[in-house]
């Protein structure tokens, strides 16, 4: 049995996210001052826009309101997505993170960090694409997930999209 508020919540919660097609991927409940607020972060293969949004966060509110699981006080709900930068913890998340750029801690055996982009996810880890540094070329290399002690998304602001990729590569 859960014991605690958050675990409660995620049990209360998680199937209706699911029902709207989305994936519960983080609840915190934090106490700002004498305020509450329930952080509830969510996402899909597919991306959450801002309709997607707003709809799960009516449906969580309205089945927040007809429990107790929040207790008598006031709260605020925030219904969000990961962000840019998300730290990938879930295999999901790997295949989610599938041609960006990432930053891996890896274990004092596999060497301690390494930014690459994912290239290939499978169920023992994943296939990346180290960038070349001073015109050299980029190396691929496979990463177990054993060895990632960590990863995380990296915001790339000159990042090429599919199609740009696949013309250079044809040029």
């Amino acid at each position: 049995m859960s014991t605690t508020q958050s675990e409660r919540l995620r049990e209360l919660l998680e199937p209706l996210v699911r029902s709207q097609g989305l994936d519960l991927e983080e609840i915190a409940v934090d106490a700002i001052g004498r305020k509450r607020v329930l952080r509830v972060v969510v996402d899909s293969d597919e991306g959450a826009d801002l309709d997607r949004i707003a709809d799960v966060s009516r449906a969580l509110s309205a089945k927040l309101d007809d429990s107790d699981a929040m207790g008598q006080g006031e709260y605020t709900l925030e219904v969000g997505t990961p962000g840019a930068e998300r730290e990938l913890k879930e295999h999901r998340h790997y295949v989610r993170a599938t041609d960006r750029l990432v930053r891996f801690q890896l274990t004092e055996g596999a060497g301690s960090e390494l930014t690459a982009r994912i290239l290939k996810v499978d169920d023992e880890g994943v296939d990346v694409e180290v960038p070349g540094v001073k015109g050299r070329k980029p190396t691929a290399r496979r990463l177990a997930f054993a060895d990632v002690v960590k990863a995380r998304v990296q915001v790339e602001f000159n990042r090429k999209d599919k199609k740009d990729m696949k013309e250079e590569e044809e040029a």
